[in-house]
């Protein structure tokens, strides 16, 4: 084990807000339309982690996958087992997303696998939250909000790519059929919910907590 500082960046003994718990999503929890087509739930308090190493190392991915038993994506892909992901952000760069509360041994696991390489690993999980969008209507949600070619061709299960969206930036994931999710920054979470809310009123919004 190296020398780095590793250490809990939420206590156990502080509860943490979401980027979205001001906008009292519990509250809206069952208002919505019945049979809407987008559904909308933040998948919030996750612990997200950036972890850099060299994909082209045999040791590196053999460290990965002792840790994780994940295998290393392939460019704009994600994997998963359960509620754990890893997502490609670059040839030399992944976004690791585990339930809320695990990231401190996540980390200490990922660090002890990798021992003696050269890698990084760092936690964001106070920068960021996920979105999951579930529902008949999501695909042309998401046309309406970007540029990017969401069709099956082209953005089948298992996709993952950061674009523009509403003008701003995020990253979309494909996760299931009709399940997607945002990648958003906690600084335009506001803006993203008030945009969401906008662009799926034709089709109806219902929100889980």
């Amino acid at each position: 084990m190296s020398n780095v500082n590793v250490y809990k960046q939420r206590p156990d003994d502080v509860a943490g807000q979401s980027p979205l718990h001001h906008a009292g999503l519990h509250e809206l929890a069952g208002k919505g339309r019945k049979g809407a087509g987008v559904t909308l739930r933040e998948k919030k308090l996750l612990g997200h982690l950036v972890l850099r190493g060299h994909a082209d190392d045999a040791n590196f991915a053999g460290g990965v996958h002792k840790a994780l038993g994940l295998e290393l994506p392939v460019a704009l892909t994600l994997v998963a087992n359960g509620d754990t992901s890893l997502q490609w952000l670059g040839p030399d760069e992944w976004l690791l997303i585990v339930p809320g509360g695990t990231e401190f041994e996540v980390e200490r696991k990922l660090r002890e696998a990798l021992e003696g390489q050269h890698i990084s690993v760092v936690n964001v999980s106070g920068g960021q939250t996920l979105l999951e969008l579930r529902g008949p209507k999501v695909r042309e949600l998401l046309m309406k909000s970007s540029s990017y070619d969401v069709h099956p061709s082209n953005f089948p299960v298992g996709k993952a790519v950061g674009t523009v969206f509403a003008k701003s930036q995020l990253v979309i994931r494909h996760t299931g059929e009709d399940t997607w999710e945002l990648l958003i920054r906690r600084s335009f979470s506001d803006y993203f919910w008030l945009w969401l809310q906008d662009a799926s009123a034709e089709y109806g919004l219902a929100v889980e907590a």
